[in-house]
C-alpha cells in the first residue's frame, strides 16, 4: 500500500456497508483510491473477487470500471456542468457499448431508482439542489450494475436532514441491488447509519474495528471516543455535551488518542 499506510488489512462483502472512519490525513481516502487503482501501492495487495488488481494496467481498469464505481464528496464539482444529466449518466453506458435507445430506457430507470423524475434527464447540474445532484451521482455510479461503490465523503457536503435522505437512498438500493459499500467519512453518526462493520484509521492505521454497534456505542480506542463525540447532532444541548466530553477526553488524551500519564 503507499507508504501512508502501515500493515491495513481490510475487507468487503457482497452486499455489505463496511465504514472507514477517521479524521482528515488518516489514511482513509487513500485505501478508497487505491481501491479505485487512483493511488498506486508500495507494496500489500488488493484483490477483488480473489483477482491482484493492484498493478492493472489501464485497459484492464476500464473493464474493473463495470464493477466497482465511485462516488465522490462534493456533488457540486464532481458532474460536469457542461452536460445535461441524460448525457453524464449515458457516458458510462456508451464506454460499455450500450447506446441508443437501451442507453435512454437505462437513464430513466436509473433517475426512478434514486428518486428523481424523468424531465431531469434534460436538466443540467445547476438546477438541482446538492442533495438532488449527489442522486445523480449515485444514479451515475449504479449505471453498469457494480458489486462494489467506494463511497468518498458522499454526504459531507450536505445538510443534516438532506444527509439522513441521501443515507436512507444508499440503503434502499443496496437492499435492492446488493451493491457493497466501502463508505468512507470522518463522521462516526453517518456510519452508524448505514454500515454493517466500522474500521476505525489514525495516521494510516487501523486502530480499531468490529460491528458497527459495538464501535459506535461503546468504543475501545480513545481516539475513536473522540470521534464519536465530535459527530454533529441536530439537539443543541445535547452538542454543547459533547462538546465538554469531548474537551474532558483531550485533556487526559494525547495527539496519538492514547491515555496519558500525568503523574
Amino acid at each position: 500500500m503507499p507508504e501512508v499506510l502501515k500493515g491495513i488489512s481490510l475487507n468487503v462483502a457482497a452486499g455489505e456497508t463496511v465504514g472507514l472512519v477517521g479524521e482528515s490525513g488518516s489514511g482513509k481516502t487513500t485505501i478508497g483510491r487505491a481501491v479505485l487503482g487512483l493511488a498506486k501501492p508500495t507494496g500489500g495487495s488488493i484483490k477483488f473477487e480473489g483477482e491482484d488488481i493492484t498493478h492493472l494496467p489501464s485497459g484492464e481498469r476500464r473493464r474493473l470500471a463495470k464493477d466497482v464505481q465511485v462516488v465522490f464528496q462534493d456533488p457540486y464539482t464532481s458532474l460536469n456542468p457542461a452536460l445535461q444529466v441524460a448525457d453524464t449518466l449515458s457516458e458510462p453506458l456508451i464506454a460499455q457499448g450500450i447506446r441508443g435507445a437501451d442507453a435512454r430506457k437505462r437513464v430513466l430507470e436509473l433517475l426512478d431508482r434514486v428518486g428523481l423524475p424523468t424531465d431531469s434527464a434534460q436538466r443540467y447540474p445547476r438546477e438541482f439542489s446538492g442533495g438532488q445532484r449527489q442522486r445523480v451521482a449515485i444514479a451515475r455510479a449504479l449505471a453498469l450494475r457494480p458489486k462494489l461503490i467506494v463511497c468518498d465523503e458522499p454526504v459531507s457536503a450536505l445538510d443534516l436532514t438532506t444527509q439522513a435522505r441521501v443515507l436512507d437512498l444508499f440503503i434502499e438500493l443496496q437492499r435492492e441491488t446488493g451493491v457493497a459499500y466501502l463508505f468512507i467519512t470522518h463522521d462516526l453518526s453517518v456510519v452508524r447509519h448505514i454500515s454493517h462493520r466500522v474500521a476505525v484509521m489514525f495516521r494510516g492505521e487501523i486502530v480499531e474495528s468490529g460491528p458497527t454497534g459495538k464501535v459506535t456505542t461503546a468504543p475501545d480506542h480513545d481516539y475513536t471516543r473522540r470521534l464519536l463525540l465530535a459527530a454533529p447532532t441536530a439537539d443543541p444541548d445535547r452538542q454543547a455535551e459533547r462538546r465538554a466530553e469531548r474537551r474532558k477526553l483531550l485533556a487526559t488524551t494525547g495527539a496519538s488518542g492514547a491515555a496519558v500519564n500525568l503523574d
